[in-house]
């Protein structure tokens, strides 16, 4: 049974930071590239970053360029996303997705809340 479970959000003050993970199993997740979306209220989802199946190469959305980093641990079958300097518009519920040449899995998400 394949299951994504991300963790790590809550409530945070601009400025500050969070570090969201994603725990995997049930696919051999080493051959999946991983990805974080983020949707925010009365949106689309978008989006925020993809990291290679060795973590060696990594994309991101402009909006969160140069401030959220995504890396991934494949000895623990584990995605995270550290995400600094915060701002508001950053509040959404975050995803993490697994995709190999058409075969795509999703987490149920975790709410990020970015507000003072």
């Amino acid at each position: 049974q394949v299951q994504l479970v991300e963790s790590g959000g809550g409530l945070v003050q601009p400025g500050g930071s969070v570090r969201l993970s994603c725990a995997a199993s049930g696919f051999t997740f080493s051959s999946y590239a991983m990805r974080w979306y983020r949707q925010a209220p009365g949106k689309e989802r978008e989006w925020v970053a993809t990291c290679s199946t060795a973590g060696g190469i990594t994309n991101y959305a402009g909006s969160v360029k140069g401030r959220f980093t995504a890396g991934r641990d494949n000895a623990k079958n584990t995605v995270y996303l550290q995400m600094n300097s915060l701002k508001p518009e950053d509040t959404a519920v975050y995803y993490c997705n697994a995709y190999r040449g058409g075969q795509m899995y999703w987490g149920q998400g975790t709410q990020v809340t970015v507000s003072s």
